[in-house]
């Protein structure tokens, strides 16, 4: 089955090249020029595309809006892809919602790299179907994490990336993963000591399945290290 990618860029050139770049690996490219005209494809009855490539500097609706937006309906997978390299604009996007980023000029073989990371969504090899975190319950093949139980329980939404994240640190066992291992296993990708990515996903984690995100008892900071999950004893 092929890979549809919504691509939303501005820049006639810069999407004409990265269209064609794109069908070259293989994928099916479906164009948006304007943050409004994105919004309105996803809104249609078309299937959702498999990843949405998302400038962050458009007119009219910018892309922190539009993927801010995405999120209040969908968990697709979102790389930001942006001209600006501080990082307080590469925070704001991640916050936003984003999975990834690139930056421009983007180089179409990396970013070809960086989308079939993001696809490779799966579960961690060797880990319990059922994990249980607290009073929260993972239930990994489903990919749902549950807060409570019986017929009470509430379903915690959470983006692909979180998932995999919450996942990734609840089958250490307790143990500490180092941030540098987050990243590999997590993103699948060489990062290159570019931790912002894992910052921001553990803050908008934490937000979601902590009772007080500023007093994490879920996932714990190792200082210097990394970080760990707080797993209970058997199932439920």
């Amino acid at each position: 089955m092929t890979t549809t990618l919504l691509l939303v860029e501005d820049d006639a050139r810069i999407r004409e090249a990265l269209r064609l770049a794109l069908a070259d690996e293989g994928y099916r490219v479906v164009e948006a020029a304007t943050g409004e005209q994105a919004l309105d494809h996803l809104a249609t009855d078309a299937p959702d595309p498999d990843v949405v490539l998302l400038d962050l500097m458009l007119p009219g609706i910018d892309g922190l809006q539009v993927c801010s937006r995405i999120r209040e309906r969908s968990d697709l997978p979102i790389i930001m892809v942006t001209a600006r390299t501080a990082s307080h604009e590469v925070i704001a996007g991640l916050e936003a919602g984003a999975d990834d980023y690139v930056t421009k000029p983007v180089d179409a073989g990396e970013l070809a790299a960086r989308i079939k990371a993001l696809l490779r969504r799966t579960r961690p090899a060797g880990q319990d179907d059922t994990i249980e975190l607290g009073e929260l319950i993972v239930r990994v093949s489903e990919g749902r994490v549950l807060r409570g139980s019986g017929k009470d329980a509430e379903e915690i939404p959470l983006t692909k990336t979180e998932f995999r994240l919450l996942c990734t640190l609840a089958a250490a066992g307790g143990a500490v993963v180092t941030r540098e291992q987050l990243l590999e296993r997590v993103w699948d990708y060489g990062y290159f000591g570019d931790t912002r990515l894992l910052d921001v996903h553990i803050r908008r984690l934490r937000r979601k399945i902590e009772p007080d995100p500023g007093q994490p008892t879920v996932i714990v900071t190792v200082r210097g290290v990394g970080y760990r999950a707080e797993v209970e004893d058997g199932g439920p």
